[in-house]
């Protein structure tokens, strides 16, 4: 089974933020034609993309059936194949860096110092070792093959 083409449209010279989710859209499905993927996992794309086509009102409409596609291809395929975007893993750990991290250690300072105010200083803490988790997550992930040349941006 094969994935469906993006259906042609008239370009979008007026919504520049359209052309971009487009592109990183099509972008996606070239990289996704290069592996190997299961008919089930290529039938729920094809759904994706006839959804996007049967979109006709308005570019704002399209623009936002474009974006809720490629999140719901991307989903389906981490869950699935393992395959996840360039820095996927620095980006979701940055966050939780921040979170498991950084306000336990703010927490830490302010207290032993004696003054809360210090709280602010563990979450560049926390953001920095959760980047070297994810980093690190993201290097294995390419070194074993499971990463596309892709940045969701």
């Amino acid at each position: 089974m094969e994935i469906k083409k993006l259906k042609k449209r008239p370009p979008f010279e007026q919504d520049k933020k359209l052309i971009r989710a487009f592109a990183q859209f099509e972008k996606l499905l070239t990289e996704l034609k290069k592996k190997k993927l299961t008919d089930e996992i290529v039938k729920s794309i094809n759904n994706e993309i006839d959804q996007i086509n049967s979109v006709s009102h308005s570019e704002k409409e399209l623009r936002k059936q474009v974006r809720k596609a490629q999140s719901s291809i991307l989903k389906l395929i981490e869950k699935e194949l393992e395959l996840v975007t360039k820095n996927h893993y620095r980006n979701t750990w940055l966050a939780v860096g921040m979170t498991a991290f950084g306000l336990p250690l703010g927490v830490v300072f302010g207290a032993s110092i004696g003054n809360m105010g210090f709280l602010g200083i563990g979450l560049p803490i926390g953001m920095v070792i959760g980047m070297a988790v994810g980093s690190d997550m993201d290097k294995k992930a390419y070194e074993s093959g499971r990463q596309l040349d892709l940045e969701i941006k």
